[in-house]
């Protein structure tokens, strides 16, 4: 009979696997900020097809957060992350070898699909494998690691393609992606029942005939879905389009910092989203209270955008500083994906944090195309600074939308 230590043993190994495919999905996510200059340069194209390139990713992201949520309920998480990582990785390859911007949005697009499933997937893991009550701390564990593969994306991708092409370094993520595929269909079970080990949730079992357009029903008809849904569109809109795009050449622009200090800026910044995602978790869980704190951390990042409004002459430490200070109040909206679990039914829960997760991506697609055609609309007009700063605040505002819908969440204890 299996025992308790092979059971801890299978799901470490479990949660690992999902989790190295969510850190793989935030680099890829992030990477287009270091390397924005050489991808303007490779294809020839101006900031808003840049946007748009970027983006790319987030268009199929938020068009498949539902069908990924209906399949992580019904064919389960290992089927899903396995196929998953395996199109990312071909998908990582097309980009790395794109002779045009738009082979290398088709790229973008497959590996927008590919990890479309990772988030959704480690988070089913998470409801199905571990107690209900560890759902938010596991939630901000797994943010923590994904922003580590982030901050990878930053620095020290900039310095890393000082040194090789970035069209190596992408080659090489496809090589680990689809070795992580292999790994994945290999030791990654949906259930612990499936390797012999007792339920540990109450969600149904990966696979059983759950009616997914009813479910889908369901949750949509909900009421307390939705501001969480808006919350995500905002706060995690500005979050990515900020880090994932126009933050580094911002600076360079602003500040005048070379592309490697810039760097170490978003690095900083999501140095904090994974210190704060796992102290936002554990807070949240010990006090039993999620919109309180939601609401505190989202208004609180809102503001933070202030000093980059007034264009603030600080020096380089102070501007190090409050990116890691703007990091550590972002994950408040992740609060969101264990709001839409508790507020739905148990077994509804892919459904449920594919719906809120939806937005972040939703977001993000909109702002990137939207900050680079403003940017573009000022440099043609010969008044860039104005343009820059115009970007800046449409971020802020996406930010301050999301921190109002957190007054309209709800909760069940």
């Amino acid at each position: 009979m299996p025992t308790h230590a092979a059971f801890l043993r299978a799901r470490r190994a479990v949660f690992a696997i999902a989790l190295a495919g969510y850190i793989l999905s935030f680099f890829h996510r992030t990477a287009p900020a270091a390397i924005a200059g050489e991808l303007q340069s490779a294809f020839d194209i101006p900031a808003a097809v840049l946007g748009t390139l970027a983006a790319t990713y987030f268009y199929v992201y938020t068009l498949l957060q539902i069908p990924v949520g209906v399949l992580a309920d019904t064919a389960g998480p290992r089927r899903l992350l396995a196929g998953g990582l395996l199109v990312a990785g071909i998908g990582s390859l097309a980009f790395a070898l794109a002779p045009t911007w738009e082979v290398a949005a088709v790229g973008r697009t497959l590996v927008g699909i590919g990890v479309s499933v990772t988030f959704i997937a480690i988070l089913k893991i998470n409801a199905v494998w571990f107690e209900a009550r560890r759902f938010a701390t596991l939630t901000g564990v797994t943010m923590f690691a994904g922003n580590l593969g982030a901050v990878v994306a930053g620095a020290p991708l900039a310095w890393i393609v000082t040194l090789v092409s970035w069209r190596s370094v992408f080659v090489g993520l496809a090589v680990l992606s689809i070795a992580l595929a292999a790994a994945t269909w290999w030791r990654v079970r949906d259930r612990p029942e499936m390797l012999g080990y007792p339920p540990v949730s109450h969600a149904a079992p990966a696979g059983a005939r759950i009616d997914w357009r009813a479910a889908l029903s369901d949750v949509l008809a909900n009421p307390l879905t939705w501001p969480a849904f808006v919350v995500n569109l905002g706060v995690g809109g500005a979050y990515l389009a900020f880090a994932g795009l126009w933050a580094v050449p911002w600076l360079e622009h602003a500040y005048g910092y070379s592309r490697v200090v810039a760097a170490q800026h978003t690095s900083l910044l999501l140095l904090g989203v994974a210190v704060g995602a796992v102290a936002i978790g554990v807070v949240s869980d010990r006090l039993g209270n999620r919109r309180g704190v939601m609401r505190l951390c989202t208004f609180m990042f809102t503001a933070s955008w202030l000093p980059w409004l007034v264009n603030a002459a600080w020096p380089l430490p102070a501007t190090l500083a409050w990116f890691f200070l703007m990091g550590l109040l972002i994950p408040g909206f992740t609060l969101s994906w264990t709001i839409a679990k508790e507020v739905n039914r148990a077994e509804h829960s892919g459904i449920a944090t594919s719906v809120v997760n939806t937005a972040i991506f939703l977001g993000t697609g909109i702002l990137q195309p939207l900050v680079g055609w403003a940017i573009d609309r000022g440099r043609a007009s010969g008044d860039a600074a104005s343009a820059w700063q115009l970007g800046i605040a449409i971020m802020a505002g996406a930010a301050a939308l999301g921190a109002l819908a957190s007054l309209a969440v709800r909760e069940k204890k």
